[in-house]
């Protein structure tokens, strides 16, 4: 069962766009894609074969302005739990696990901390942490971090930033590979060899600015700017994997998190990034969570 651009009317009347993967009547999963990303970015790592192979229902949504979903002015990281809970209201669904990837793994901790009694369990692949704690963002390519930063200190800049992007996703593909190829180590880089791949990742970042640059630029400065909670905050058993070549979210990031939950499980990876990690232990990580 593969269902795309399933649309939600939230009780606040706001679109949130969701796409479905797997078993209808399989374990239930929410899949938080990166930041700025969108609900594609499932198909670079998972996709129909796997959910139905692990009799897994996966539940992929849009955030808020990015992808299908509308805007949401003034969000913030914990206003997501209600959109989640909406949606899994909709679905029928009493109880579910979460898995955040990348600039998603604070949203899957916000839902451990707003609405640990939905959940099953917790999962957070190659996940940020704050960028207001010292020294995290350290590892992170100098080109990127300037990227991620312009989303706060110079919302107009970035929005214009984005604007170029997609223009280049559509019209010089090859561009957005070479320049990402620039700031990955070598396992995230070998992935991008992959001619599937890359036309993956080119529609991920097509769909995710498919409605302008708006969303993904606040999307983006949520992430690098102070969250509205704290790790330490969440009491709930959390699962951690991340990559030790990790150049996007340094595995100082991970380390952080797995020091600041008290009821974590971190697992790392030496030879693994941040795009190679999820690729090469979806089907582990996903086992884990419907165990």
């Amino acid at each position: 069962m593969t269902k795309v651009n399933q649309q939600l009317r939230l009780p606040s009347g706001r679109l949130l766009a969701y796409d479905e993967y797997g078993a209808p009547d399989g374990a239930p999963i929410f899949y938080f894609h990166g930041s700025p990303s969108g609900k594609l970015e499932y198909g670079l790592f998972g996709g129909e074969v796997l959910a139905d192979r692990l009799n897994i229902r996966m539940i992929v949504p849009d955030r808020p302005g990015l992808g299908r979903s509308e805007f949401q002015p003034g969000r913030q990281i914990g206003d997501w739990p209600a959109d989640v809970v909406a949606l899994a209201d909709q679905l029928a669904l009493a109880r579910f696990a979460v898995l955040g990837y990348s600039g998603g793994g604070p949203y899957a901790a916000a839902c451990a901390l707003k609405i640990p009694e939905r959940l099953t369990r917790v999962g957070i692949v190659s996940g940020t942490a704050p960028f207001d704690e010292p020294g995290l963002s350290a590892g992170i390519d100098s080109t990127s971090l300037r990227f991620m930063q312009l989303a706060r200190t110079k919302p107009r800049l970035s929005r214009l930033t984005l604007r170029l992007m997609a223009i280049m996703a559509r019209f010089a593909p090859h561009q957005i590979v070479k320049g990402a190829m620039a700031t990955l180590p070598v396992p995230d880089q070998a992935m991008l060899t992959h001619p599937e791949f890359q036309d993956r990742f080119i529609a991920m970042i097509r769909g995710a600015l498919r409605a302008g640059p708006r969303g993904a630029q606040w999307d983006t400065a949520l992430m690098v700017g102070p969250w509205d909670f704290r790790p330490y905050d969440v009491r709930s058993e959390v699962y951690l994997w991340h990559g030790e070549m990790d150049a996007s979210a340094p595995i100082a990031m991970g380390r952080y998190m797995a020091a600041a939950i008290p009821n974590s499980h971190a697992f790392s990876y030496a030879g693994e990034g941040h795009l190679s990690l999820i690729s090469n232990y979806l089907e582990e990580i996903l086992n884990l969570l419907i165990a």
